[in-house]
């Protein structure tokens, strides 16, 4: 079968790899090593990539097919994400549950300009294989697979391929897939360049925050925590050089950046939210890459889809979880307008 013509007839996003329960605490200030805090808040809700995107893209209301696949544990916090995710239309046929218990994380966030800290369990996510993956078989046109580095088996040496990974999306490309990678920051740069580079010419699009970007090539793009934003668009052109093969997408709090093969290039900065609005941080970076996912899916120009992109994450930030602040589609498009109409005036 011929990609481009398999792609065509596909539709729709399957979004693969790490499902978890975030167990929100939040907290005042965050507290000298010894010392008490008092938790003011706590919840209980969905998180890592799959569900964070898939439930974003849900809310949209745009009627795209969504499915999830990857592991949880045969317990509540497995059927807490299986009850959310189907609970929003979304495909759980290749969820499947395991002896592991689901993976967790618990997010301590400091009420004040909602900066989070999380202590992670790997769980059942450390199960999923490269042999789990390669028999994924869909209709969906784009598949998403995150967070690699908190996929410990997909880690692991590859002879042909370089690391198991490559092997797993070049089979995927094989099948009519677009491939799609979201990373996890990691301060590791030696592994997370040995993991991730030879992944790159397996990929459609490549979706990294500001720190993975500098990881991956070594350009300062943060230096004493300023953002160095004439370096962040050379950062994207030479992902795209080193082999992903359409778009190449670069994200932070001020803004973000694409290139793609076929010669665009835009910068498209943040939308502005009062600080006293921001209810935590959890999951912007999800909401932000379901918006662009969506807009690579639909062909939209790139500015138009990091718009999207920037317009979920300010929404996001309104809720202490990674959920409950998203909007639809329309909201997001009348939102959009607006500030257009404000730029100009």
């Amino acid at each position: 079968m011929n990609r481009q013509q398999g792609s065509e007839a596909r539709r729709g996003i399957l979004a693969v790899g790490t499902l978890l329960v975030d167990h929100v605490q939040v907290i005042d200030e965050w507290p000298e090593q010894g010392r008490l805090a008092t938790i003011r808040h706590s919840e209980d809700a969905t998180g890592g990539a799959v569900p964070n995107v898939l439930r974003t893209l849900a809310r949209l209301q745009s009627g795209l097919p969504l499915a999830a696949a990857g592991l949880v544990g045969r317990d509540g916090d497995g059927a807490l994400i299986r009850a959310a995710l189907e609970s929003e239309g979304i495909d759980c046929a290749r969820l499947e549950a395991v002896s592991e218990p689901t993976s967790m994380t618990q997010v301590i966030t400091v009420r004040r300009g909602g900066q989070r800290t999380f202590f992670h369990q790997e769980g059942a996510n450390r199960m999923l294989d490269a042999a789990w993956c390669e028999h994924l078989v869909s209709d969906h046109k784009i598949v998403h697979l995150a967070y690699l580095l908190l996929l410990p088996a997909l880690e692991a040496p590859e002879p042909e391929f370089g690391v198991v990974a490559a092997r797993v999306f070049a089979r995927l490309q094989a099948r009519g897939y677009h491939t799609s990678l979201d990373l996890v920051s990691v301060d590791e740069p030696a592994r997370a360049r040995q993991v991730v580079l030879p992944v790159l010419p397996f990929l459609d699009y490549l979706i990294i925050n500001e720190l993975e970007a500098q990881t991956l090539t070594g350009l300062p793009l943060r230096i004493g925590g300023a953002l160095q934003a004439g370096a962040m668009g050379a950062a994207a052109q030479q992902l795209l050089e080193a082999g992903v093969r359409q778009v190449v997408v670069i994200h932070c709090p001020q803004g973000a950046w694409a290139a793609s093969r076929r010669g665009e290039c835009c910068q498209v900065p943040s939308y502005w939210l009062d600080p006293a609005m921001i209810a935590g941080t959890v999951g912007a970076g999800d909401a932000f890459c379901a918006g662009v996912l969506y807009g690579l899916h639909e062909g939209w120009p790139l500015a138009k889809t990091l718009r999207l992109g920037n317009a979920c994450a300010r929404f996001n930030l309104r809720s202490a979880n990674a959920i409950d602040g998203a909007a639809t589609l329309a909201e997001l498009h009348a939102f959009m307008a607006e500030q257009a109409v404000a730029e100009q005036g």
